[in-house]
């Protein structure tokens, strides 16, 4: 949908990436009017290109990328491209992406699957994803919705599809038949990233890897509403420093952590911060936190 507004901005600095400003100081991209161009911008806009004519915006001029005195579909994308450009290497991309690839199944997953999520609940359709999605366990514990021919499920990643193309998943067995038929075996699919329906009404939680001490610890974080890019924790002299992850799906500090409690900062794949306080070391339980990612 086209919608035409008067508007008037230097719209050739935004295709170099550079925020500009009219006389009243309102930043290009900045859709929902809170100061900053983020992926919630994406989000509003793309609603609005979807409603009725009388959807609104809190500012118009700030959504008209190209100056053309027109709102589609190519403004937002100049705002995608816009957001990426500008983003911190740890945004993945903006929420909503569509991926595709081919989906085939299995009969693992639920227990001793590489994301290291045991126990996974059986309340869960599962499946494991192929290495470049995965990207060392970027996307370990990710809630997707997957679309094939028969229709859309929602599943957990708990595994790894090692000789899967960027893409492919492989669905638990009992999973495949409600997308496509179980003799095709593979299937062209297409899938999102959408939030974890467990992350609705709870904070997210920390596990403690066997063998974790004050000198050697690895944690890992469970129950949050959008994958994990980067876990950092406040060290003694009032730093963050970021822990390193490892490919099953922990973060690690080979020279530990101390004895706790821990205040650990989380940023997810779209950006967003959170930082949990007071968090106890217990390597022998899952320790709930407070925070959660918004939506």
């Amino acid at each position: 949908m086209r919608r035409r507004w008067p508007i008037c901005l230097g719209a050739a600095m935004l295709l170099f990436g550079i925020p500009t400003a009219s006389a009243e100081e309102k930043l290009i991209g900045d859709v929902n009017a809170d100061g900053q161009c983020s992926t919630a911008d994406v989000r509003l806009l793309s609603e609005y290109l979807l409603t009725s004519e009388n959807g609104t915006l809190p500012d118009y001029a700030t959504a008209d990328l190209n100056e053309d005195a027109v709102l589609d579909a190519r403004d937002l994308t100049l705002l995608k491209r816009m957001l990426l450009n500008q983003s911190p290497a740890w945004i993945l991309e903006p929420k909503g992406t569509i991926h595709s690839g081919y989906a085939t199944y299995y009969s693992g997953g639920y227990e001793g699957g590489c994301a290291m999520l045991d126990p996974v609940s059986k309340d869960y359709w599962i499946t494991a994803m192929n290495l470049a999605d995965y990207n060392t366990a970027q996307l370990a514990g990710a809630y997707l919705e997957v679309t094939g021919e028969l229709g859309s499920i929602h599943v957990l990643v708990t595994d790894l599809l090692p000789e899967g193309a960027k893409g492919d998943l492989d669905l638990y067995v009992d999973a495949f038949p409600l997308i496509a038929p179980a003799e095709k075996g593979k299937v062209p699919v297409t899938w999102r990233i959408i939030p974890l329906d467990s992350a609705e009404n709870a904070p997210m939680c920390y596990k403690y890897k066997d063998g974790s001490t004050q000198y050697w610890c690895a944690v890992q974080v469970r129950n949050h509403r959008y994958p994990i890019a980067k876990l950092e924790y406040l060290n003694q002299s009032g730093e963050f420093i970021e822990l390193p992850r490892r490919n099953y799906n922990y973060f690690e500090a080979e020279a530990g952590l101390g004895k706790g409690p821990f205040t650990f900062r989380i940023t997810d794949i779209y950006g967003q911060v959170v930082m949990d306080d007071e968090i106890p070391f217990t390597p022998n339980e899952i320790q709930e936190g407070q925070a959660q990612f918004p939506k």
